[in-house]
């Protein structure tokens, strides 16, 4: 390393300029054996574009980088960062700034221009198609037309992106960062085809006439319920519900056929704990809601790592994001027994009990929560089994996601399937790893062809 006493003499930091992010880079220790990369599900080469950018060397990182990740300048701003939850310097102090150093990398190459177009020397003459451009269906894509082979990656929404265009909020994600990407993507000749829903406007039989191999990557999109009393009411509406139609009003896309959602003035209650409530929380904030209150099951985490959870496994910390320091009460540890209201009037209060550390609710803790508007981000179950995985023919596994082996491929002959819709709901680094194995597999079945 270009700096061996980097970690002692600096301490981590936030990066806004080149100086900041060749300092945090010269806290990376360069470890006999770094376990930042055990813990990247993309296998990123962090400890060596990390003294890249301690030299100053950008063009050579942004080189490293793109080498694992497709999508670097995403995954530097919303992946949960496991790598530094792995940092051995984390053992006894505050890990490297694996996630803002790669941003910082990706950033500058976009800056300095070096982020161009590479369209494959020579064209195999195969077809792919790839259902679904999320995260796991674009690093798909980009692998298979990077080995030459002739990519088209079918969305039925207006725009690419999968749940980055619609699931994520623009105060973590702005669109621009995606079109950007996407703008190269297509003079290396992928083609993206939009506002096709495969299975209905575009027949399956027709989807496997046309090509040579597909990769489906649709997500895992069925929301998990509430099954309560009282559910049936007005004003209760799923997470991705929410999130979606608030990112197409911010983009400017008109929402038809839909319900209008606004939490303007309105008192409202997210239910569950996660990243995704946190996003819904943000949201609800900008619209001008008049009161939030997130509730989640499970006990409220530990603020530092405890025996249960060593080094170097991922820990379940308490997480504040800037959503919740923006105005929003959080309570840990809630079950909801039901909700009250009328069909009138829709929604009024919801009925909750606490629960102890053994997920045992308490004798007399009975509360109730003022709403008019409860937003359900409690996950998801498995993929919809909508008319293309039914016309396919597809088998499933025992969580009711897309069966595969070990290539990646299901149980039809020349499908296969990646990210969330193979694997259960997940975070974006395995989506993008998915996808870029599943694209090995589908090059391997190609060549056998």
């Amino acid at each position: 390393m270009g700096n061996p006493t980097g970690f002692l003499k600096i301490k981590r930091g936030k990066i806004h300029s080149d100086s900041d992010a060749r300092d945090q880079a010269a806290r990376c220790m360069d470890c006999g054996t770094p376990f930042c990369h055990w813990a990247c599900p993309v296998g990123n080469y962090i400890p060596e574009w990390n003294d890249l950018v301690y030299g100053e060397h950008y063009e050579r990182a942004y080189e490293l980088l793109s080498a694992t990740n497709c999508l670097p300048e995403v995954t530097g701003r919303v992946c949960p960062a496991l790598c530094e939850a792995a940092c051995v310097l984390g053992i006894n102090d505050d890990p490297i700034t694996v996630r803002e150093n790669e941003l910082a990398i990706i950033e500058k190459a976009f800056k300095q221009g070096v982020v161009t177009p590479n369209p494959p020397k020579k064209r195999s003459g195969k077809k792919v198609a790839v259902v679904g451009s999320g995260p796991a269906g674009l690093s798909c894509a980009v692998q298979l037309n990077g080995l030459g082979h002739l990519v088209t990656v079918f969305e039925k929404a207006d725009k690419i992106g999968g749940i980055m265009r619609y699931g994520i909020p623009d105060f973590k994600l702005e669109k621009k960062i995606l079109d950007r990407r996407i703008e190269i993507w297509k003079r290396e000749g992928i083609e993206f085809t939009t506002s096709v829903n495969v299975g209905e406007n575009y027949p399956a039989d027709k989807l496997l006439a046309d090509f040579d191999a597909v990769c489906l990557a649709g997500g895992s999109k069925v929301p998990r319920d509430l099954k309560v009393p009282g559910r049936e009411l007005n004003g209760i509406i799923f997470a991705m519900d929410y999130l979606t139609q608030s990112n197409m009003k911010v983009q400017g896309a008109r929402v038809m056929g839909q319900e209008d959602i606004d939490a303007k003035g309105k008192k409202v209650v997210v239910i569950g704990g996660g990243d995704t409530g946190s996003d819904c929380v943000g949201t609800a904030n900008r619209q001008g809601a008049k009161c939030i209150v997130q509730i989640e099951v499970l006990p409220k985490p530990l603020e530092c790592r405890s025996a249960s959870c060593p080094w170097p496994q991922y820990p379940i910390l308490l997480k504040t994001t800037s959503s919740h320091e923006e105005g929003c009460e959080r309570q840990w540890g809630v079950l909801t027994k039901g909700i009250k209201g009328s069909r009138d009037r829709g929604i009024e209060r919801i009925y909750c009990v606490k629960l102890d550390a053994k997920m045992q609710e308490i004798p007399g803790s009975e509360f109730e929560i003022e709403a008019d508007m409860v937003i359900l981000a409690v996950g998801f179950i498995h993929p919809e089994k909508d008319n293309l995985l039914q016309e396919l023919g597809i088998d499933f596994d025992q969580r009711g996601n897309v069966k595969t082996d070990d290539n990646y491929q299901t149980s039809v002959k020349k499908v296969f399937a990646a990210g969330d819709m193979h694997r259960g709901q997940s975070l974006i680094v395995w989506a993008l790893w998915e996808g870029r194995e599943a694209a090995e597999g589908i090059d391997k079945f190609l060549k056998m062809t």
